[in-house]
């Protein structure tokens, strides 16, 4: 893939029917708009990703019902070089990703709204990885989410040559890769959904993966075979990209790491 013009995709619907405790707490409508230091977790997000070179758009998939509230928000990032587009969700995350792709062939970057601790050097390196792969996905070991923090994460995806914790960061070189982001449409949850394991590696596999005997990138390769798109993980050194704001506790964690973040510039 050459360098080329990019799409950001940001996920910020909350789960159907679900009231979201940390926007409860905070009095806000949406979850996205609940703050940490200072700033709604959206800001932190938008304020890395408009320093991220070659964007040419950002979309945001949510509840058109915080749309208004969102469009003043986000009007301080948005510039006639970089349209900031609000677009309605979906309940299935994958046609979410669909109609924020709009009209756009890609490439595209996917991640969410509470990514508060993303990095510009995390997005560069998902792009780059898409010059090689239909694909990305964005991890962390184990031992790096745990330098990070020790109560950043726990629960891991385990393989024979350790465990890894998803970052909510992906590449989507073009819409071949669309059907490849079903691999994905549940972030974390995907390895406790046996369906979705079983049609994406095929029955053998996940019993090789349950067990812990099958390493990460070959495991990729089998996803790779069996979705006819090339999938690449893309490891992080920073363990903490694998902290998101999910509940109470990562909250505080987010809170504790935000003032020794990379500068945005």
């Amino acid at each position: 893939m050459s360098a080329t013009a990019i799409t950001v995709i940001v996920l910020a619907a909350q789960r159907t029917g679900v009231i979201n405790p940390l926007a409860t707490r905070a009095s806000v409508s949406h979850k996205c708009l609940a703050p940490i230091r200072g700033k709604a977790l959206i800001r932190h997000v938008m304020e890395t990703l408009v320093t991220v070179p070659n964007v040419e758009a950002i979309r945001v998939s949510v509840e058109p019902k915080v749309h208004a509230e969102l469009e003043v928000v986000l009007a301080d990032y948005a510039s006639p070089e970089l349209p900031i587009t609000l677009v309605a969700s979906d309940e299935n995350i994958v046609e979410s990703v669909v109609k924020a792709a709009g009209e756009s062939e890609g490439p595209f970057v996917v991640t969410t709204a509470d990514n508060v601790l993303l990095t510009r050097d995390a997005v560069a390196q998902v792009v780059d990885a898409m010059r090689e792969a239909d694909a990305v996905i964005g991890i962390a070991r184990e031992k790096n989410v745990k330098a990070a923090h020790p109560e950043g994460q726990r629960n891991y995806y385990g393989f024979s040559d350790g465990g890894i914790a998803n970052c909510n960061l992906y590449g989507l070189s073009s819409r071949k890769a669309f059907k490849a982001a079903e691999v994905f449409r549940e972030g974390g949850q995907f390895m406790s959904n046996p369906g979705r394991m079983i049609r994406a590696f095929g029955l053998l596999n996940i019993v090789l993966l349950r067990a812990g005997l099958m390493k990460l990138h070959p495991a990729m390769e089998v996803l790779s075979d069996r979705l006819g798109a090339t999938v690449k993980a893309v490891e992080f050194e920073d363990g903490a990209l694998a902290i998101d704001v999910d509940n109470e506790r990562t909250y505080a964690v987010c809170e504790e790491l935000l003032p020794g973040r990379p500068a945005k510039v």
